[in-house]
């Protein structure tokens, strides 16, 4: 393949795989911002005297940022392209990392996590919908989920970085100094990723839709081969002429099931607990009777079996196919939520606790944690892919904010059991809705996609 050289498949297998994964150093930047908060959560509590309210604000603000960034992501990347709006992105995030670390004022803090989170909201849609607008049908679900992949492997190094941090100094040196550093260390990804943002193309379906057809063709041709690129841009075409470009066709019957199920989704990604769990998880297990250290070890258990499952979620999601996935991890989902809360319940703690929630993790990681990211950006008609996708993905992070919200005050009011038990009917809620309203979208090229709402 020297050279970019084209195999016998008409299409650049690594020079697509190389674009994506660039892309997907988006999701790295999503995983290590939304939990890098966990390990230092506790020295900010102690450092600027919170509450348990204001505890769930300094997690959250980055939430309201990220909903900020979603809302804009679609129109900005639909006027200056997938390219520039990461770029933007990747700048946001470096800065909001450099000044949350260095700032002596939680209201500077906050103002700085929020302007990072408006980087990961922007990110967290583009990187996906990027990938899925220059990925071949039949990779697709696996290049897309190569995003969550970053964003678990963000975690699991988030993880180990915070408990090696954490164990540099005294408990007086981490409230003081040690989660500057945990915060900081985010400006090495966010250089990172604007750095290699620089060398990808353009979104060909993009460069198509604004008249660019040379270079969309030229793009094209060395992702899939010179016959393929004629079709693509062909579908393209037809796709463009019979939408047009109004919001509003996502209103008319067959698309607005498309909205329906990605917002739906969206929301359910976060509302059945998940990133409780990611930005909780040394308090949880605390609850359960673990110390400080063994909480933070746990910890780091959690991010391993979120990268382990990820992975196994990128080898079935174009083999199994994306619903299958969401059904049998929403039903594990579940059962062990509502087990965690049975232990809680009864006072069971240590093992069992850990068990299940790391069954948990599992089966988010296999199925919500990558698909309903996935789902989101291959459901929608191309000329309003950017802003739909940043319809469901507002969704999406204000069911985040709320969840993160609530968290530390549903553990100090209704108490352990009671919420895990919550997150556990939503789980439930989330496999009967996948059952009976969400399609099998595994093989098919974003056309035909499209084409699938048109006769429903």
């Amino acid at each position: 393949m020297a050279n970019g050289a084209e195999p016998k498949s008409g299409g650049n297998t690594k020079f697509v795989s190389l674009v994506s994964l660039v892309a997907a150093v988006g999701g790295l930047l999503f995983g290590y911002d939304t939990a890098v908060i966990s390990g230092a959560i506790q020295f900010l509590q102690e450092k600027f005297s919170l509450s348990s309210f204001m505890v769930g604000w300094a997690v959250a603000s980055l939430i309201v940022g990220a909903a900020i960034g979603t809302g804009f992501a679609g129109k900005l990347s639909d006027r200056f392209g997938r390219k520039k709006t990461l770029l933007l992105a990747a700048l946001l995030f470096t800065v909001g990392s450099i000044f949350s670390a260095i700032v002596n004022n939680f209201t500077l803090f906050i103002i700085f996590r929020i302007i990072g989170g408006i980087g990961i909201g922007i990110s967290s849609v583009q990187a996906p919908l990027y990938i899925a607008e220059i990925a071949p049908s039949k990779i697709r679900g696996r290049l897309v989920s190569l995003n969550q992949l970053a964003v678990v492997t963000g975690i699991f190094a988030v993880y180990f970085l915070n408990l090696g941090i954490a164990n540099h100094g005294s408990h007086a040196w981490n409230v003081s100094t040690g989660w500057r550093w945990m915060l900081g260390f985010g400006v090495i990804p966010g250089v990172i990723f604007f750095l290699l943002l620089l060398i990808v193309p353009e979104s060909p379906r993009w460069l198509q839709l604004q008249g660019r057809k040379d270079e969309a063709f030229k793009i094209l041709k060395k992702l899939m081969g010179e016959e393929e690129a004629k079709k693509e841009i062909g579908k393209i075409d037809t796709s463009a002429d019979e939408e047009g470009s109004s919001i509003k066709k996502l209103l008319k019957p067959g698309l607005r099931k498309a909205l329906l199920i990605g917002v739906v989704l969206a929301i359910l990604q976060q509302a059945t607990g998940i990133n409780s769990i990611m930005y909780y998880a040394p308090e949880i297990f605390k609850n359960a009777g673990a110390g400080d250290n063994t909480s933070l070890i746990q910890t780091v258990l959690v991010g391993g079996i979120n990268l382990v499952f990820t992975i196994i979620s990128l080898w079935l999601v174009d083999r199994v196919g994306r619903k299958v996935l969401l059904l049998i991890g929403s039903a594990l989902m579940t059962i062990s939520l509502g087990v965690v809360s049975y232990a809680f319940h009864i006072g069971s703690t240590g093992t069992w606790v850990l068990f299940f929630i790391l069954l948990f993790v599992a089966a988010f990681a296999v199925s919500m944690g990558p698909i309903v990211w996935l789902i989101i950006a291959e459901i929608f008609p191309n000329r309003v892919r950017g802003v739909a996708s940043s319809i469901a993905s507002v969704s999406l992070w204000l069911a985040d904010f709320l969840v993160s919200q609530a968290f530390p005050v549903l553990l100090d009011t209704i108490g352990s059991s009671l919420t895990f038990l919550i997150f556990g009917v939503l789980s439930a809620f989330a496999f009967f809705f996948t059952l009976g309203v969400v399609p099998e979208t595994k093989g098919k090229s974003l056309e035909e996609i499209e084409n699938m709402w048109k006769q429903s």
